[in-house]
């Protein structure tokens, strides 16, 4: 069973500490729900994890399956199993989705493959990717059309779906990949979600709506404040927090409260 090991991660941005100590540890087939209010670090940590060049890791480590992947950059830890699903998805015109999706299932199933080398036979790729959009249900249009280029926002979280449906990845990362959505498209989402979520794969989810916990029970909850997990629980935690907001978090941590309120009026005040 792999496992991703987060331990006293500390992060930086621009000189800025974010995370103040992040421990963590999520196995393949769980679900984790990491929440809590704004600025308290929640993307950081998505970020850190999935290796983007503008978080600096200044302690601690990320290992997966007891490797060292905290110097990694962030393709290497894709190939390993990383996945991140963007709370705003990048658009990348000229680039058709099904070469796109062609390429990086290669380069996940075979982590050795240098650039150039043989891709995915392109029956076997066309026959798998086809079966993965009908089982969500998604247009096979989509494959042709370039990569999030007009896409309306449930289309580009659907594309996400269907890139960690092909990429099998060992952990998903999902950064309030419900963000923005209506009921109907949440909806398509979490089921999404909850179709591919299994005994090989870990899932660390960071929403704050209920509808996407609902479709995707977590067996953890974790809750964030001033860059630092402060309470663990189980699904009940989630539905307390969603019920009642942060109010009784920031009184039973009034010292991290504190902290981040002083470190958002700091931010406000440099604007």
């Amino acid at each position: 069973m792999a496992t991703l090991t987060i331990t006293d991660l500390q992060v930086s941005v621009e000189g800025k500490p974010i995370l103040k100590g992040v421990n963590l540890e999520i196995k393949e087939g769980e679900i984790h729900a990491l929440m809590g209010p704004n600025g308290s670090g929640k993307s950081t940590l998505a970020y850190a994890l999935a290796g983007h060049p503008k978080y600096e890791i200044t302690s601690g480590t990320i290992e997966i399956d007891g490797v060292n992947v905290t110097e990694l950059d962030a393709n290497e830890r894709a190939r390993l199993g990383m996945f991140l699903a963007f709370q705003y998805p990048v658009t990348i015109p000229g680039v058709r989705v099904a070469d796109f999706l062609r390429h990086a299932v290669s380069n996940r199933r075979d982590p050795e493959r240098k650039e150039g080398e043989n891709l995915m036979p392109m029956r076997d790729f066309r026959k798998e990717l086809k079966a993965r959009m009908e089982e969500l249900g998604m247009d096979t249009e989509f494959a042709r059309r370039y990569l999030n280029d007009g896409f309306s926002g449930g289309e580009k979280k659907r594309m996400e779906i269907l890139q960690m449906a092909m990429l099998q990845p060992k952990f998903a990362i999902l950064d309030e990949t419900d963000s923005g959505l209506d009921s109907d498209a949440v909806k398509v989402v979490s089921e999404g979600v909850n179709r591919l979520s299994g005994p090989e794969m870990g899932v660390l989810i960071i929403t704050h709506h209920e509808r996407l916990l609902e479709f995707n029970k977590p067996q953890f909850t974790h809750v964030m404040l001033a860059g630092k997990i402060v309470e663990t629980g189980d699904a009940s935690l989630a539905a307390e927090l969603h019920a009642n907001g942060y109010a009784t978090i920031r009184e039973r941590h009034p010292e991290e409260a504190a902290e981040q309120s002083s470190e958002q009026e700091e931010s406000l005040a440099s604007v």
